[in-house]
């Protein structure tokens, strides 16, 4: 079994357990630390990343498999605006799923963590998996390296909308977390932005952001 499937359990499990702190449900209905995401619908939005696992373990392949960098250059929601259609169904999709309050989407979150503990591990590795929102398809892993970065940039989201500190996680973690943002980072915008970003505060760009 491919680490990145431990890794990803690993992360969700975290959310999880920051979806349950008390912190979250005292602040539901407050403006978070995204712009036009309530805590709410951000809340929501990290417990879709392992509702939407599970649901792509369900459907069939979905015309060819393309490695992530083709998946990312084909998301409209990675550059487009708040008020892009892609961008408002993704606040749209948190919000509905915290529409029923803090302990129902904790409930359900962690029950479907809990099935996917045991489906993961069972997935044999060259497992291809349709993606129900895009008309594509990516292995398994790949799509888990998508979810595990999500679950990290929103697990840190959350926590800085409700004051409390962003969840700790383990080195290996984060590693890949961080090499994918920075391998979009270049393919936004160049390899000597990143460079310069890095290394060189006086010629640095405003900004590499990798979305």
């Amino acid at each position: 079994m491919a680490e990145i499937r431990e890794l990803y359990l690993t992360a969700a499990a975290s959310a999880v357990a920051l979806l349950r702190d008390q912190a979250v449900a005292a602040a539901w209905a407050k403006p978070s630390a995204l712009t036009e995401f309530s805590v709410a619908g951000l809340a929501g939005h990290l417990a879709q990343q392992i509702f939407r696992v599970d649901l792509a373990l369900d459907a069939e392949p979905n015309g060819s498999v393309i490695p992530l960098r083709e998946h990312y250059a084909r998301s409209a929601w990675v550059t487009a605006g708040l008020g892009h259609e892609s961008n408002v169904s993704i606040r749209r999709g948190g919000e509905d799923a915290a529409a029923e309050g803090p302990g129902s989407l904790v409930a359900l979150a962690q029950a479907g963590l809990d099935k996917l503990t045991v489906a993961l591990r069972a997935e044999p590795a060259d497992r291809v998996l349709g993606l129900p929102w895009a008309q594509w398809s990516l292995t398994l892993d790949d799509f888990l390296l998508t979810r595990l970065m999500e679950l990290v940039v929103h697990s840190d989201d959350l926590a800085a909308s409700v004051g409390i500190p962003t969840p700790e996680l383990p080195q290996d973690v984060i590693d890949p977390v961080v090499d994918l943002l920075a391998r979009l980072a270049v393919h936004r915008h160049g390899p000597t932005a990143v460079i310069r970003a890095l290394s060189r505060t006086e010629r640095a760009p405003a900004t590499i952001s990798a979305f």
